[in-house]
């Protein structure tokens, strides 16, 4: 299984952001993200502590339920 970072990744460099390719982006600039993470908790745990902007975890878990069912 790959891991949630080299998921999100393709979700980055849109010409119009959304709230997805935000917080991809930012995974990708954040170098203390748990980039081989494949654990909801760990991941979740970090964006609690860390998170970019107001609504990035509920960005995170409608994501996370993407990146499970590939």
């Amino acid at each position: 299984m790959r891991t949630f970072y080299h998921y999100m990744m393709t979700y980055r460099g849109k010409k119009q952001p959304d709230e997805k390719s935000k917080l991809a982006d930012w995974i990708f600039y954040d170098h203390d993200f748990p980039k081989q993470s494949t654990s909801y908790a760990e991941i979740s745990d970090y964006l609690e502590w860390n998170s970019p902007f107001p609504n990035a975890l509920m960005v995170f878990d409608e994501l996370w339920e993407l990146y499970q069912s590939k």
